[in-house]
């Protein structure tokens, strides 16, 4: 029986060994090539920095990148107050139509993008409005707010509204309550929301593709527009750049969560 536990634990170990080297094996890769002196990917003929000095040489780049942080920003802020009011209505409240609501609510996240993003530019053009970065930034806040509300609502499961109502019989009106109780408990969920809203945001590129003007482009239609040409250590750069920030606000939200865990378990006399 150990000979038997032990080997499915080794199994186990090497199955999941695997499965993280499928994962991350092409990331590793993509890091390693950025500093390829060579153009080409498959051919390694030295260690060099040039590649990442060309990437901060160059505007066009960062102009993309700046657009598509006002963008996922804007928006992610937007459906996050909005995706919360929603989550909170159906969580909360029974109207006529409710089943109705629910079910266009989360249709943006079932319909494909490519689809979403015609309709978005029919609408634009039936209402004459000019494309630029506010188009993007209307479709980005259109489909981020199925998501927020999913998760909000998701979160508002295991809320116990007593608390609530305890605070209201101590004196508490409802902003008070909302502000000081609610929202508190259920951050966890809404900051999730926004998390997510933001990443769809910054990732998106069909939606983007479509509702985007002249002089409105996202660092996603970017990075297509310089893959077209071919993938040059330049792009493994910006990517690496990309996953160093993604990484490092990883770690310090896992720091924070740690820490507030840690004042939170008492001290043992």
């Amino acid at each position: 029986m150990t000979v038997r536990r032990s080997g499915i634990r080794v199994a186990a170990g090497a199955y999941m060994a695997l499965i993280f080297l499928f994962l991350y094996l092409p990331i590793g890769v993509l890091v390693a090539y950025s500093f390829n002196a060579s153009r080409l990917q498959a051919v390694w003929t030295g260690f060099t920095l040039d590649w990442y000095r060309e990437l901060f040489d160059d505007f066009a780049i960062w102009a993309a990148t700046s657009n598509s942080l006002v963008v996922g920003v804007v928006s992610a802020v937007v459906s996050t107050v909005i995706g919360t009011m929603a989550a909170f209505a159906l969580h909360r409240y029974s109207f006529r139509g409710k089943g109705a609501f629910e079910a266009f609510l989360q249709l943006p996240i079932v319909i494909p993008e490519i689809v979403m993003g015609v309709a978005l530019l029919a609408f634009y053009v039936l209402i004459e409005m000019p494309l630029g970065l506010h188009t993007v930034t209307i479709a980005h806040i259109a489909f981020n707010i199925s998501f927020v509300t999913v998760v909000v609502r998701a979160r508002l499961y295991s809320f116990d509204f007593t608390l609530e109502e305890a605070a209201m019989d101590l004196g508490a009106n409802r902003w008070q309550t909302f502000f000081r109780i609610t929202l508190p408990l259920i951050a966890p969920g809404v900051a999730a929301g926004f998390l997510i809203a933001l990443t769809l945001s910054l990732d998106d590129f069909i939606i983007a593709f479509f509702t985007a003007g002249a002089g409105s482009t996202t660092l996603p239609m970017q990075v297509y527009s310089m893959m077209r040409f071919g993938v040059t250590p330049k792009v493994n750069a910006l990517s690496t750049l990309i996953l160093l920030v993604v990484v490092t606000i990883a770690a310090v939200a896992q720091f924070i969560v740690q820490g507030r865990n840690g004042k939170q378990v008492p001290e043992e006399e």
